[in-house]
């Protein structure tokens, strides 16, 4: 299923507003150090820097490590034996459990499950396969403790998937503007947030020779799958493709274009409207596939 009709178009007037002061400043102080000459370290210390600005305040959050790879737990209300596998984005080179808590506090809160955000290893330190290895080595781990859901944005979307096809025990798959194409020549200016040729230059640090595509793999046997992706965004296309991809290999999955939206838009969950609606959204996908 796909949808990108008006009934997921934002509306009202704190949406306007929140989407336009975001929209500028991710324009402003973001997007212009995720470039190529800008060093990595540089690169994850600002992403780091505004983040902090949305965490949520009533999150609980415990260091953990899970199969080796530390990360966080982010826990939200009653205890739940299911939990949920949250893989940052970041274009394999920056974004950390931290990072990304604005997306794990609002889907732990929302799905009342626990939610486990690893700090896997990023390029250029460790490339290919390195954040592979850390994904599937923590999912095997949490699938010996109970129900598993994987999720994930960006990089972290295409490792979720990864890591489905090498553990499946997973329930569902909740994908968030998921880069599957490593290869893809994206347009230099990109969206709000991304620009073409800072995803060519971490490509190139992550991929380190190697050549793995998403694109080519056999998806049958998946569980469920959500994707959500935003019309503005330079991974729409990303997001289409993967859909039809499982579609033609018989996995149930649904894809969501919100009109007007930016890349991984859900990072801004707690501050606009429809990143939480999305993380909603998301929430009740979940507890679908539970039940089943």
């Amino acid at each position: 299923m796909l949808s990108a009709s008006a009934d997921l178009a934002p509306r009202g007037f704190r949406e306007r507003v929140v989407a336009a002061v975001l929209r500028l400043g991710l324009r402003l102080a973001l997007k212009p150090k995720l470039a190529p000459d800008v060093p990595i370290v540089e690169q994850r210390r600002r992403f780091l820097q505004l983040a902090r600005l949305t965490w949520p305040r009533d999150s609980k959050v415990e260091p953990a490590t899970v199969g080796g790879v530390p990360g966080e737990w982010v826990r939200a209300g009653a205890a739940s034996r299911a939990s949920i596998l949250y893989l940052h984005g970041g274009a394999y080179c920056v974004g950390s459990a931290a990072s990304h808590r604005a997306i794990t506090a609002c889907l732990a809160q929302a799905a009342g499950m626990p939610v486990f955000s690893p700090d896997y290893r990023l390029a250029p330190e460790h490339p290919h396969p390195a954040a592979i290895e850390d994904a599937i080595a923590v999912s095997r781990a949490l699938a010996t403790q109970g129900p598993v859901v994987l999720a994930g944005d960006s990089a972290g979307g295409g490792l979720a998937l990864w890591a489905a096809r090498a553990v499946p025990a997973s329930r569902a798959l909740v994908l968030f503007s998921p880069w599957i194409d490593l290869a893809a020549a994206y347009p230099p200016q990109g969206d709000a947030t991304l620009r073409g040729d800072w995803l060519a230059a971490c490509a190139h640090h992550y991929l380190a020779g190697a050549t793995p595509s998403l694109l080519e793999i056999d998806f049958a046997g998946l569980p469920p799958v959500l994707i959500q992706a935003g019309s503005d965004e330079i991974l729409r296309a990303d997001a289409r493709r993967l859909h039809e991809a499982l579609a033609r290999d018989g996995v149930t999955a649904r894809c969501e274009i919100v009109p007007g939206r930016w890349h991984a838009f859900q990072l801004h969950a707690g501050w606009l409207p429809s990143a939480d609606a999305a993380i909603a959204r998301a929430a009740a996908f979940i507890a679908e596939a539970l039940a089943r």
